[in-house]
């Protein structure tokens, strides 16, 4: 059983940065492909970026390639994703997920998730 907890969300105004941490607290977390997802009042879990076990490929959904950046450091069981140049249509509340198998764009392939972390982006 993986068990991970999303840190770094908060308030911040349109344009700014923030840097959200999921750490894991399995020992073979570095088996694992790790996604964000994030999900706004009234609407679908939606896919934000992906990451493979290595952290050699990564994945970003087209709202938000060129802005989030997803990494790894598999030292510390932990997935990071710095998103810059936020927007107020960012807003949700934002989970980080494990995965055994590369379907890295999948809500449903992802066995495990976080709690989740409420980003809110004010304009």
């Amino acid at each position: 059983q993986v068990q991970l907890v999303e840190s770094g969300g908060g308030l911040v105004q349109a344009g700014g940065s923030l840097r959200l941490s999921c750490t894991a607290s399995e020992r073979t977390f570095s088996s694992y492909a790790m996604g964000w997802f994030r999900q706004a009042p009234g609407k679908e879990r939606e896919f934000v970026a992906a990451i493979s076990w290595s952290g050699g490929s990564t994945y970003a959904a087209d709202s938000v390639k060129g802005r989030f950046t997803i990494s790894r450091d598999n030292a510390k069981n932990t997935v990071y994703l710095q998103m810059n140049s936020l927007k107020p249509e960012d807003t949700a509340i934002y989970y980080c997920a494990a995965s055994s198998v590369p379907e890295y764009y999948d809500v449903d392939e992802y066995e495990y998730w976080g709690q989740g972390t409420q980003v809110t982006v004010s304009s």
